[in-house]
C-alpha cells in the first residue's frame, strides 16, 4: 500500500481544499456562531490535516469525513476554550431563558453532521425510508403506499437501514451509536 501522505501532498491538501473549506466554513459557522472563530476552526484543522497527513487512510473513508472529523475536535476545543470566556449578560439570559446552553447547541450541529454523514453512507432505499418515517414522522402505511411497495417492506428497510446506520456511526468513530 503506498504511503498515505501521499495522497495529502501540497496539491492534494490544496484540492482539498477547494473542495471542502466552503462546506466546512458553514458547519464551523453552525457550530460556533461566529463568522471569525469558523475561519479560525477551518484554518487550524487544514494544518492539522497537512501535520498529520500520514493519518489518513483512505481505505477507512474520504478525505471529506476525515477533514471533518479533524474540524469536529477544533471546533470542540474552541467551543471549550470559549466557555470560559464571560458572555454577554442579554445572550446568556436569552439562552437560558430558552433552555439552551451554547455547548447543547454544539452537540446538536455535530450530532446533526454526524447522522448526515452516516445518511450517506447508506443505500437510497434504506435512507428513503429513514428520512420519511423518522425524520418527517410519516406512517409506514403512507410511505409505502407512495412508494408502491408493501408496508412490510418499508418495516424491513428500516430495520435494516437503522442498522447500516448504526454500523456507520460507529465506522465513523462515534460511541454514542444506538443499539438495538
Amino acid at each position: 500500500m503506498a504511503s498515505a501522505r501521499s495522497h495529502l501532498d501540497e496539491h492534494g491538501i490544496r484540492a482539498a481544499y477547494s473542495a471542502h473549506a466552503g462546506e466546512m466554513f458553514g458547519f464551523a459557522v453552525r457550530s460556533l456562531h461566529d463568522r471569525g472563530l469558523a475561519e479560525e476552526a477551518v484554518q487550524e484543522a487544514f494544518v492539522r490535516a497537512w501535520r498529520f497527513g500520514d493519518r489518513f487512510d483512505p481505505q477507512l473513508g474520504t478525505v471529506r469525513a476525515w477533514l471533518f472529523a479533524i474540524l469536529r475536535h477544533v471546533v470542540i476545543d474552541i467551543a471549550r476554550a470559549r466557555a470560559i470566556w464571560p458572555e454577554p449578560v442579554a445572550d446568556a439570559a436569552i439562552e437560558q431563558a430558552a433552555g439552551v446552553s451554547p455547548e447543547d447547541r454544539l452537540d446538536q450541529a455535530l450530532l446533526a453532521w454526524q447522522i448526515e454523514e452516516a445518511l450517506r453512507r447508506i443505500g437510497e432505499d434504506h435512507r428513503r425510508v429513514v428520512v420519511e418515517t423518522y425524520y418527517r414522522g410519516r406512517p409506514y402505511a403512507e410511505v409505502a403506499a407512495e412508494l408502491g411497495i408493501p408496508e412490510g417492506t418499508v418495516k424491513s428497510r428500516v430495520y435494516y437501514a437503522l442498522r447500516a446506520l448504526r454500523l456507520a456511526l460507529e465506522e465513523m468513530g462515534w460511541d454514542d451509536a444506538p443499539s438495538r
